[in-house]
């Protein structure tokens, strides 16, 4: 299993954290943003596929801003997959 930190940016969440054990995501938080809303998050997405939870989430905005905490998480697990891939 490998951990992974990402500072988002552009959004309300300071950081996000998460586990990635073949593919599958685990252990997902943030920090800051909207606590209910992104707990929730991190409880449909716990064990499910990083590709498939990033594909779903990116490009989605919050408000009037081009981004939003999904899919800066979204940017953080293409990210954490390249990772992964190179090691």
């Amino acid at each position: 299993m490998q951990s992974f930190e990402f500072t988002p940016q552009g959004v309300c969440a300071r950081k996000i954290t998460f586990d990635l054990e073949e593919g599958l995501i685990h252990h997902l938080h943030f920090e800051g943003g909207c606590p209910g809303n992104l707990a929730a998050i991190g409880k449909l997405l716990e064990g499910r596929s990083a590709k498939e939870a990033a594909d779903i989430l990116l490009g989605n905005t919050c408000r009037d801003k081009q981004t939003s905490c999904a899919d800066q998480l979204a940017h953080a697990l293409i990210e954490a997959m390249k990772k992964a891939d190179e090691k």
